[in-house]
């Protein structure tokens, strides 16, 4: 049984856009958006896939493009505005798809909108996503976990100032959103029991075109971002697991056998983009 029904006027269908990586778009987000009548798009992930769309493989999508993207700190739609666009939108008979960044349901206030659907009684279903909390560590070469060197991972949101997270270094943590909070997040994970020399790696722009990754401590690492100007999107990822990634080679003694050479590094995201 799917879910996924072709969709019917009148309904919002919440698509999961991925890290903004064509190919990490699912084929179920792809035909939503080539049959929708209107398309709500965030702006991380969800433009750059109508971008590349309409570039890279010459389609036209008929629909409707609202840009309700937001920036840190500049939200020209709120989030009552979009669910107020959807829900309008659908009871006019159009097929909507709200486009999203990463997963709908990770981080992205996909709940929040399912809701005010229902509420109106409105049709609303989800296409699920790839989330930038596993795929933007992945094309750094980071594994969120590794046999003998981390067994859980949690993911936080980075927009609000961090609470205390239990676990060592073996229990992974990935902020989101994280940027602007970068000072109080590292303190608050090296006194929650994995100290200042805990590894830390910040990718930013994962998928795009200013991929950049920096290797630093829980203890320096804030430093390392500041001197070298790390900016929005980026992921932050703390445990021992971010010494396997080809960019921390020479940066830590391994939590395992060395795996990392120059090579590697230089390969890193083709691994993922091009499996």
């Amino acid at each position: 049984m799917t879910l996924f029904l072709p969709q019917q006027p009148g309904t919002v269908l919440l698509v999961g856009a991925g890290p903004g990586d064509l190919g990490l778009l699912t084929v179920t987000g792809l035909r939503a958006l080539e049959r929708a009548d209107v398309i709500v798009a965030d702006r991380l992930g969800a433009r750059s896939v109508i971008d590349q769309l309409e570039t890279e493989r010459g389609a036209h999508l008929d629909a409707q493009l609202i840009d309700v993207g937001k920036q840190p700190g500049h939200h020209p739609v709120p989030q009552s505005g979009i669910n107020d666009i959807l829900i309008t939108q659908a009871k006019l008979g159009r097929r909507v798809v709200r486009l999203k960044g990463g997963d709908p349901f990770v981080l992205g206030r996909g709940g929040e909108e399912v809701i005010a659907c229902r509420a109106a009684g409105v049709d609303v279903r989800v296409v699920p996503g790839v989330t930038s909390a596993n795929s933007v560590p992945a094309v750094a070469g980071i594994p969120l976990t590794h046999r003998g060197v981390a067994t859980a991972y949690t993911v936080v949101t980075g927009h609000d100032q961090l609470e205390e997270i239990g676990g060592g270094r073996d229990h992974t943590v990935v902020v989101l959103m994280g940027v602007g909070t970068l000072i109080h997040s590292a303190g608050v994970l090296a006194r929650s029991g994995r100290g200042d020399d805990c590894p830390v790696a910040i990718v930013e722009d994962g998928f795009g075109e200013n991929q950049r990754v920096t290797v630093g401590t829980l203890g320096d690492i804030a430093f390392r971002a500041a001197r070298r100007g790390v900016r929005s999107p980026a992921v932050i990822v703390a445990g021992d697991v971010v010494t396997l990634s080809p960019y921390a080679d020479g940066a830590f003694t391994s939590a395992t056998e060395p795996v990392a050479t120059e090579t590697a590094a230089a390969h890193a995201s083709d691994l993922v983009r091009n499996p």
